[in-house]
């Protein structure tokens, strides 16, 4: 998910209570919610980072040893304050403890909501590199964007006005946003099933989440002769679109040995689900059908140029 949506879920389980725990709760349980996406910066090498994205830093490894390292940094710089008298007054003792489990928490939300959409997470790099992928949500989800917003607006303003119910709008969020994943979830089981019982009967479908319409699916389908194409479903029913069936191109056999040369290919095709290649006149295009309708169209797709 986006950064925004992982701060707010780590902020609006903190305002659940979990902050009058220890003192530093709120920052915790935020950076720790952002933590794994510490590997962002690789962004820079475009294509490559596909391969770099959502590993190392999403895996076991990380998920055990990032949260120490946050708690530790946090204590120290508590204890940095207080030496320096610059403490503040209204801030609670910090419990290590404590402040460890609520790191350990909010980090842990991370590859859970990342999983939930169909970019894809090595949730156990670097012991596998197998990718994971959720279809459940789409990376940037308005809605919880919404009930989260609102109800951290509501939770603070109840709490500085001393109202003992202050944690309640944010319970009702997170449980609200648990009952919206679980629905999500359905839908996409759902919408799947359709097109796997219904010709040309496809040996994969993926419901890729589409923005805003959660009740919506965009299935992407594909036969076991090298066809594909795509339905707008929801749980109960499906369209089918005009030309519906296109060649995926995988089976050229020029692909192997051009993307052995080129190493934003090699990334391309370790990180890509659902790889499409087009030829033309400039090379073969690989792309994704995954992000073949997507705005970003352009970072998820190489052009393969044959060697002259």
């Amino acid at each position: 998910m986006d950064n925004l949506t992982h701060s707010l879920i780590g902020a609006a389980l903190a305002q659940c209570g979990l902050k009058r725990r220890t003192g530093l709760a709120m920052p915790a349980m935020i950076l720790a919610a952002n933590l794994p996406d510490i590997d962002a910066p690789c962004a820079i090498y475009g294509v490559e980072s596909l391969s770099m994205r959502r590993g190392i830093t999403h895996g076991p490894i990380a998920l055990l040893a990032l949260p120490l390292l946050l708690a530790g940094a946090l204590i120290t710089f508590d204890r940095w304050q207080a030496r320096r008298g610059k403490r503040p007054e209204g801030r609670l003792p910090v419990h290590p403890g404590w402040l460890i489990a609520l790191c350990y928490l909010g980090t842990f939300t991370h590859p859970l909501f990342d999983w939930f959409n169909n970019y894809g997470i090595r949730l156990l790099e670097p012991f596998s590199s197998r990718w994971f992928h959720g279809d459940t949500l789409f990376i940037i989800d308005i809605w919880i964007l919404i009930m989260l917003g609102t109800a951290l607006w509501r939770s603070v303003k109840a709490e500085r006005a001393g109202r003992a119910s202050w944690a309640v709008p944010a319970r009702l969020a997170c449980a609200g946003v648990a009952a919206y994943v679980a629905a999500n979830i359905a839908i996409s089981h759902l919408a799947e099933q359709q097109v796997r019982n219904d010709a040309p009967y496809p040996v994969v479908a993926v419901a890729n989440p589409v923005p805003i319409a959660f009740w919506q699916r965009e299935v992407l389908w594909r036969t076991a002769d090298g066809w594909y194409g795509s339905m707008r479903c929801t749980a109960l029913s499906c369209v089918r679109y005009p030309r519906v069936m296109r060649r995926i191109g995988m089976d050229d056999p020029r692909i192997p040995g051009l993307a052995a040369k080129d190493p934003a290919a090699r990334a391309f095709l370790f990180w890509s689900r659902m790889p499409v290649a087009e030829a033309g006149p400039k090379g073969i295009l690989l792309k994704d059908q995954r992000f073949m309708n997507s705005p970003a169209r352009g970072t998820f797709s190489v052009l393969l140029k044959p060697s002259r």
